[in-house]
């Protein structure tokens, strides 16, 4: 059995980075039909609260099965990255979406699979490069590991925060959508992207592994083109948004 997991595991690893590739080209043509461009003819949809939890659930589970089946005690190392993990998956599949005001269908289904499908796929290779490793007690002390648990930290408060100010922009009974003020919204139009990028940045060298670096490369494959659409949606939409704002970088891009 090891030797046809250890298989799995390298297929799906090199799949992965495949994976990123393509879904920059893909998005960087086609915006994804949610949120603000949510549009008809992607099938059947499903209400943005559910399509989120539905989604993003086996990455909260997932990571830790493997890691349950894989190794065989509790070393202070993975506990800490693990409880890292969970720390966003908790939040983006419990509580993020329990913030949603109303039950808009306005998410396809197609994509809340594809989601589901990469989410076990992401949580099998991390969880099982976490069990199969023997980690010593001095990474805790190591430039990669502090350096990117900073990062991650640092990039999961902006996440969050951005997260706040959007839904703030946005009273009890409201529909549409505002410009965002405040925090790195003065900068850039997409703070919480750029804190998810952050995040998994963070990931991949706190944990100093290939799968890490996957999904890091993931993210930003999936979320640059997004921040470029949402820029250009703004501009297009509001006619006195900051013309000095850019898209991800502040004052770069």
């Amino acid at each position: 059995m090891g030797g046809s997991v250890d298989t799995a595991y390298a297929v799906l690893l090199v799949f992965q980075f495949i994976l990123a590739s393509v879904v920059f080209v893909l998005l960087t043509f086609i915006t994804a039909p949610y949120g603000k461009h949510s549009r008809k003819g992607w099938g059947l949809v499903i209400g943005s609260r559910w399509a989120w939890i539905i989604m993003e659930l086996p990455a909260v589970f997932v990571i830790l099965i493997v890691y349950a089946l894989f190794n065989d005690g509790i070393s202070p190392v993975p506990m800490v990255m693990l409880f890292l993990w969970e720390a966003h998956y908790i939040y983006r599949t419990f509580l993020y979406p329990s913030f949603f005001r109303g039950s808009k269908r306005n998410f396809p289904g197609m994509l809340v699979f594809f989601a589901f499908l990469f989410n076990i796929m992401n949580g099998f290779i991390n969880g099982y490069f976490i069990a199969t490793i023997s980690w010593d007690l001095e990474w805790l002390l190591t430039v990669p590991f502090i350096s990117g648990t900073l990062l991650f930290i640092g990039g999961f408060l902006l996440h969050v925060r951005s997260d706040a100010r959007i839904r703030a922009l946005r009273k009890p009974g409201e529909k549409g959508y505002r410009i965002p003020h405040g925090g790195a919204f003065r900068f850039i139009s997409n703070p919480n992207y750029l804190g998810e990028i952050v995040e998994w940045c963070g990931w991949a060298l706190l944990t100093f592994s290939l799968p890490g670096l996957s999904f890091a490369l993931f993210t930003a494959a999936n979320l640059i083109p997004r921040a470029i659409s949402n820029h250009r949606w703004y501009r297009r939409t509001f006619n006195d948004y900051p013309p000095e704002r850019k898209v991800l970088l502040p004052f770069v891009y």
